[in-house]
């Protein structure tokens, strides 16, 4: 399966916007999500606590909304990059009990494919990383 361009492009395209406005986050060691959605979510309130110290109740219902959000994002993302017969064994490594790194571990992927994948989790990760860096300043001024 052959990734188009345009595509390849644009999520390094957003990489590279991040670490220019955004020094301090990009610099910063991607952390692991263990974050499922629709198949993939399963575990998604213990991503948020696992991400940074933070417990659901800490955050506020936006930040509580932007990161399922971010996490919607990132499933339809990995989606569009595998092929059904993909899908189908990475929803049967979720339900097996893997967090989403294993599961995608486990997949038959393309080098291509290995390298969106890899690209689009540091992305959200830096998002992610930049919604709990803003509640941790807010819950430091008060």
């Amino acid at each position: 399966m052959v990734i188009n361009s345009s595509k390849w492009l644009s999520v390094l395209a957003n990489i590279l916007a991040l670490v220019i406005f955004m020094p301090g986050i990009a610099l910063a060691t991607p952390l692991q999500i263990h974050a499922n959605s629709s198949v993939i979510s399963a575990q998604s309130n213990q991503a948020t606590s696992n991400f940074i110290a933070y417990s659901d109740a800490d955050l506020t219902p936006q930040e509580r909304q932007q990161l399922q959000a971010l996490r919607q994002r990132r499933n339809k993302e990995i989606n569009k990059i595998l092929n059904l017969a993909q899908r189908e064994k990475l929803k049967e490594q979720l339900r097996s009990g893997n967090n989403l790194s294993q599961a995608i571990e486990a997949l038959d992927l393309h080098p291509d494919q290995q390298k969106m994948i890899k690209a689009v989790m540091q992305l959200i990760n830096l998002k992610m990383k930049a919604i709990l860096s803003r509640h941790s300043f807010q819950v430091g001024q008060k």
